[in-house]
């Protein structure tokens, strides 16, 4: 029987890209050295890194003369600090929209840093982030930038692209969760950033997509937190992660052959609509999120009853069915059915729902 992983991220990759490492594990490329072994100062990674960065500001649709693509470290935790460093210089000021947890933390991180402000300008604690607030297109104050977070992983909520407003001032994304899984106007905003471990690659890459205008080097700030000295430096200031760098690439091209971001949306749409219109057939499941909020990477549920969730855990587990297991900070259940979860794999969990609700 197939086992189907449903895990938050680090989440599962395509089979076909796995059968790709595979094969270049023990000699990549007629080279004599494993694709883990390969240096990054050589002709085969920076080959690897053009194509890699060409595949996904194509994906994108991006120009490529207007946006640069960085491949970092430190996850994109690191980047609610480092984003602030770079482009909250003018008016020392952020305008943050808060629609969950990973919103927050951004925001607080920021909030360290001296003489930065930090503003809530939308929030969704008042409907329990059950659904997403309104993405304001007015402000009082002046702002460096305004940061959104897309998808929201622990609570199963998330923006499309026509709750996106074209605004006047830089948008900064956290698209972490639904990173090329959902179809977006990329040209609305001015930085992406997200770590690579749920639609991308192995955990260890944090792609940041920016418009070139944004790279300003600054003196202040040591290289490898300075946008520009790594923009400059190819994104090897320090040794990249070669190897989910070379992951990412193989997992660009997968993307591409499924009629790019388009095309892996379509089905990720009817994967999410199984899932949610199974549960919404149940006598003893829920969703608890607002229907024009819902995520389609990330599908949280509950029963009410603790020991009822755990038990369908562990049978889930059972029945290959791995990672089903909510977030502490809510509970219950959650399925997350990033681009390389197939449609038999949300099939068979829904099979097993109506199963189980039918003995309970």
């Amino acid at each position: 029987m197939t086992y189907y992983n449903f895990a938050a991220g680090p989440a599962m990759l395509p089979v076909e890209v796995i059968a790709q490492i595979k094969e270049d594990l023990p000699v990549y490329k007629n080279s004599g050295m494993s694709v883990m072994e390969i240096s990054h100062r050589s002709k085969l990674y920076q080959d690897l890194y053009e194509e890699t960065k060409a595949d996904m500001l194509d994906l994108m649709k991006l120009d490529p003369a207007e946006y640069d693509v960085l491949f970092l470290t430190g996850g994109a935790t690191q980047q609610f600090t480092t984003i602030p460093l770079n482009i909250a210089r003018k008016y020392r000021r952020i305008a943050l929209v808060d629609s969950g947890h990973w919103a927050q933390r951004a925001g607080e991180d920021a909030q360290k840093l001296p003489n930065l402000e930090v503003d809530t300008v939308a929030s969704a604690k008042d409907n329990n982030y059950t659904a997403v607030p309104e993405i304001p297109t007015v402000f009082a104050k002046d702002y460096d930038y305004v940061h959104i977070t897309t998808n929201n992983t622990i609570m199963g909520t998330a923006y499309r692209d026509d709750q996106v407003p074209d605004l006047d001032l830089p948008l900064v994304a956290d698209m972490s969760s639904n990173f090329l899984g959902q179809v977006y106007d990329f040209n609305k905003f001015d930085l992406i950033y997200a770590g690579a471990q749920k639609n991308l690659a192995p955990a260890g890459l944090t792609v940041l997509i920016i418009k070139k205008d944004l790279l300003v080097k600054h003196d202040d700030l040591p290289g490898y937190f300075d946008f520009a000295t790594e923009a400059a430096k190819k994104s090897a200031l320090n040794t990249p992660p070669v190897f989910q760098v070379y992951v990412a690439g193989l997992a660009l091209k997968w993307l591409k052959k499924q009629g790019g971001v388009a095309g892996i949306a379509k089905v990720n749409q009817e994967k999410a609509d199984l899932l949610y219109n199974t549960l919404a057939e149940t006598k003893n499941f829920e969703s608890k999120v607002d229907e024009n909020s819902r995520s389609i990477m990330n599908v949280p549920f509950v029963t009410g009853n603790p020991d009822l969730d755990a038990e369908f855990v562990k049978e889930a587990e059972a029945h290959h069915l791995l990672n089903l297991k909510g977030h502490r900070l809510v509970g219950g259940m959650r399925a997350s059915i990033y681009n390389a979860m197939p449609l038999e794999g949300v099939q068979a969990l829904c099979d097993f729902i109506k199963d189980f609700d039918a003995k309970h």
